[in-house]
């Protein structure tokens, strides 16, 4: 199991969050398991509960996120997963360009924990092979602030889709 500490963006602290880790295993196939928590969730604004759908624009509140992309593409795939359920995955051409939905057999299993979100999600559409990754999230405050967090951030506003945010690796699942 790998444990990641993202950070928040510069220009959006939060206020009350005081940090947001993911712990993530690649189980025997293409399962991710994936725990998001966040310390300091008294603070946060839970959605609440619904239908486990696909649903558009997840990350005006708070959500938490999956990027990966293969070292040599320009093309990736985006994962949402809200702690109501809800979730959507999304395929790119290149940089924010040529946005469709990602077409998932399976859908990702998203649990709400007292801190954060766990979230079963099967890769087993994407290309085989070693990938880049970027693990984010906004987080909404009670007050209305949102802080964006990943593993590292551009210069600039927040951008979880700027290759810079892709700072650690997923590697290839093994196949029997």
């Amino acid at each position: 199991m790998d444990r990641y500490s993202l950070v928040p963006h510069p220009d959006h602290p939060p206020r009350g969050v005081r940090g947001v880790t993911v712990e993530l295993r690649v189980t025997d196939g293409d399962d991710v398991l994936l725990t998001y928590a966040v310390d300091g969730a008294e603070a946060v604004t839970w959605p609440e509960w619904a239908s486990p759908v696909r649903t558009d624009g997840l990350w005006r509140t708070t959500c938490f996120e999956l990027f990966l992309m293969f070292d040599d593409e320009e093309h990736y795939v985006e994962f949402n997963f809200a702690p109501s359920g809800a979730w959507a995955a999304y395929a790119f051409d290149g940089y924010r360009d040529g946005m469709t939905d990602l077409p998932c057999d399976i859908v990702p299993h998203v649990d709400r924990t007292a801190d954060g979100v766990e979230v079963d999600c099967d890769l087993g559409g994407l290309p085989y092979g070693e990938l880049l990754m970027s693990l984010t999230a906004v987080i909404e405050e009670t007050d209305g602030r949102r802080s964006f967090w990943a593993l590292q951030h551009p210069p600039g506003a927040p951008d979880f889709h700027h290759r810079d945010c892709f700072a650690a690796r997923l590697a290839a699942p093994a196949r029997s």
